[in-house]
């Protein structure tokens, strides 16, 4: 029988719950990927104009890179306070802070105007925005992780999954539909800026959505067992909730952190990377391109809910294995079809990476988010997540496009994406499967030193 906390809520309430993850994460995506499209198509020329196209290109990677840097800083934050304070303030937050950074994007100065000290304030803005997404990713999928039906866990907790090919999708269409309505130069000139001011009204309806759900019943049921253990006067002092990660999830975290090798790196080549490739050594123009990459992500977000779907029947590790198994084998293909410079390869070559990424996508959120207890989840989940972006995502399409300007051949890129995969197969095949664990019953491992009083009840999270 299922716990209080872990009763299904009413269908509408569930529903409610996703969709308002969703929508969240849907914007905050799309404001991280703006940034990443306009570095390939248009940040090189407006805040790098001195440089050779290859290397402006180079810097322009170099600052969409440094968000991530800030995404660790941004779990641990944003970890701290939403295992202390619960998910939803701070996905309030998360949600302010990256809406704000994207609109200030959107009316920033370019190098002709006020020189070096362009890059300097897009270099800010970035870290904002990365500190923002570092908070936001572990809190809307606890929320829904926390608030779902055991059962279907994976399938729910995918639904904020999809919030990223969403996100593109968003994004890439708003830069599709722009580049082919304006002139090279009008876009060069004043078009950018629309997508990126965009973002104010979007963050306007996220927060509307956001604000109507209620915490996570798990969350709220720890913190009154915490409360309640801290007046206890036999009671110990309660860990800090990064202490507590280090000293009983470290494993954990290990694994979080090679799982999201092969996921992190083959999404920012297939998608952001792929700008410049295919425009590149392919002589595709910049609309194809972006046409491909448009019809290949609202694919990807339908199959995330089927892969996670699929998670809750024959568990998380299978379904992550087949996705770093298969985008590793379907690198070399990837690149060929690209180089045959016709659209529909472009398109398949895309969408099967995507979907192949997908099946690891998909059980990410449920897989994560069962690793860890209740008062150190967000921690836990954020800093195996966050932290892996600084090796996998944040210099992916700066080490493809280095790799290409060196050697001038995709072969280096696949084995660059095919090694990822490899440590991703490593890392899960080391990890236990976590599908029937109840998120009320997770609690650090037995052999642990305890935090609470003898008479505590040795199960609560």
């Amino acid at each position: 029988m299922s716990s209080p906390a872990t009763a299904p809520p009413p269908p509408a309430s569930l529903k409610r719950i996703v969709t308002a993850s969703l929508i969240g994460t849907t914007i905050e995506w799309y404001d991280f990927f703006l940034y990443g499209s306009a570095a390939a198509l248009v940040f090189n020329k407006l805040f790098f104009p001195d440089s050779d196209p290859l290397v402006g290109t180079l810097l322009s990677f170099l600052t969409y890179a440094v968000g991530f840097a800030a995404r660790p800083i941004g779990a641990l934050v944003f970890g701290h306070y939403g295992d202390r304070l619960g998910r939803k303030k701070l996905l309030v937050l998360s949600l302010l802070l990256m809406g704000g950074a994207t609109f200030a994007i959107g009316l920033l100065p370019t190098h002709a105007t006020i020189g070096t000290a362009a890059p300097v304030l897009l270099t800010v803005l970035r870290l904002v925005q990365g500190f923002a997404l570092g908070g936001e990713w572990g809190g809307a999928v606890l929320l829904v992780s926390e608030h779902g039906d055991a059962r279907r866990r994976g399938f729910w907790a995918s639904w904020p999954q999809t919030g990223a090919p969403a996100g593109q999708l968003l994004a890439t269409g708003v830069l599709s539909l722009l580049t082919a309505v304006l002139s090279d130069a009008a876009f060069g000139s004043w078009g950018w800026r629309i997508p990126f001011l965009l973002s104010g009204v979007l963050v306007i309806v996220g927060l509307w959505i956001r604000l109507s759900v209620d915490e996570s019943p798990v969350f709220k049921q720890a913190l009154a067992q915490a409360e309640a253990r801290k007046a206890d006067r036999a009671a110990t002092a309660e860990k800090l909730p990064l202490v507590a990660v280090l000293r009983h999830h470290w494993r954990d975290v290990l694994v979080a952190m090679g799982a999201r090798m092969a996921e992190n790196i083959s999404y920012y080549v297939i998608t952001a990377f792929i700008l410049v490739y295919a425009t590149t050594s392919a002589g595709v123009s910049k609309q194809t391109a972006l046409n491909a990459v448009l019809i290949a992500s609202a694919v990807h977000f339908a199959v995330i809910p089927a892969w996670g779907a699929l998670s809750d029947r024959i568990g998380r590790r299978p379904v992550y294995l087949i996705g770093a198994v298969g985008v590793g084998l379907w690198m070399f293909p990837f690149f060929s079809l690209i180089d045959t410079g016709g659209f529909g390869s472009l398109v398949l070559a895309v969408t099967v990476g995507l979907v192949l990424h997908g099946a690891m996508y998909a059980p990410q959120a449920a897989f994560f988010s069962e690793m860890f207890a209740t008062r150190m989840r967000y921690s836990g989940a954020s800093i195996g997540a966050q932290f892996a972006s600084v090796a996998a995502g944040a210099p992916a399409p700066l080490i493809a496009t280095a790799l290409l300007s060196d050697y001038g051949s995709s072969t280096p890129i696949a084995l660059y994406v095919i090694g990822a995969a490899v440590l991703t197969v490593i890392a899960v095949a080391a990890a236990e499967e976590t599908r029937h664990r109840d998120l009320a019953d997770v609690a650090p491992p037995a052999d642990a030193d305890r935090t609470t009083a003898p008479a505590a009840d040795a199960r609560t999270p």
